[in-house]
């Protein structure tokens, strides 16, 4: 069975930091890229950050360039979601994803999800 879950999540003041973890397992990890998403109320799912497990290649989206890092831990099929300097703005669900199509910000071509992450960042 193929699972990704997230935690991590929470409430944060403006300027604090968080840590998201996507722990995978059901399918050959090293052959998928893995993918952040978010999603807030009334607003469109976002791609945030997605990693290559296979050569850690990272792409961040352009609002949260230089405040988040992705990383990949392939012992332990996770992913990390490093957010600092967080901002009322990333209030969100954040979701992990997994695609073996290739490495991008595009949700179809991601097959696995997880169920979702708060975080939610007060002023």
């Amino acid at each position: 069975e193929v699972q990704l879950v997230e935690s991590g999540g929470g409430l944060v003041q403006a300027g604090g930091s968080l840590r998201l973890s996507c722990a995978a397992s059901g399918f050959t990890f090293d052959d998928y890229g893995i993918g952040w998403f978010r999603q807030a109320p009334g607003k469109e799912r976002e791609g945030v950050s997605c990693i290559s497990s296979s050569d850690g290649t990272t792409y961040y989206a352009d609002s949260v360039k230089g405040r988040f890092t992705i990383s990949s831990d392939n012992a332990k099929n996770t992913v990390y979601l490093q957010m600092n300097s967080l901002k009322p703005e990333d209030t969100a669900v954040y979701y992990c994803a997994a695609s073996d199509y290739g490495l991008g910000f595009r949700a179809y071509e991601y097959e696995y999800w997880g169920q979702g992450t708060q975080v939610t960042v007060s002023s």
